[in-house]
């Protein structure tokens, strides 16, 4: 899987090292800290599939569940006119442990520019009280099977 610190909207990536950033909030959205410029309007969907990839670094505890949205937006700071391109549904708290990846496709804005700024929002239900997670875009997913003892694949 290729990975691209400048792809990274939730928290950071050096080397080998992936550090997350808080996602918990009360009933609250929290928004990615970085945006992706993407120049000027135009549909990031053209030509291959792009995925939304997160990661949960710290355990989410508390509350019920938190959805990670892929939007983008007319402006950086990610709250003028959000528009989801990207979602993983709510996921329950028990699921987002330390190493859990989520994907989401990242949907083309089919007949239109799209926006300019692309980010993640971290949507919170219930009372989160700690968690944190990093969060970019790639262009392929890292899947990872994992078969029982004696059973044979062909």
């Amino acid at each position: 899987m290729i990975v691209d610190a400048l792809l990274a909207l939730h928290g950071s990536i050096t080397g080998n090292t992936v550090t997350g950033a808080n996602v918990f909030a009360t009933n609250a959205n929290v928004l990615s800290a970085n945006t992706v410029d993407l120049g000027t309007t135009r549909d990031i969907g053209e030509g291959s599939d792009l995925y939304g990839r997160v990661e949960i670094t710290t355990a989410v505890t508390g509350g019920t569940s938190v959805e990670f949205q892929f939007i983008t937006d007319s402006n950086a700071n990610l709250n003028t006119t959000p528009v989801v391109i990207g979602t993983t549904g709510a996921i329950p708290v028990a699921s987002l442990t330390p190493g859990a990846r989520f994907v989401c496709k990242l949907n083309p804005a089919l007949l239109t520019k799209g926006q300019q700024y692309l980010g993640m929002r971290a949507v919170n239900v219930g009372a989160n009280t700690t968690g944190q997670a990093y969060a970019d875009v790639g262009a392929e997913i890292a899947d990872f099977k994992v078969y029982p003892s004696g059973f044979s694949v062909m």
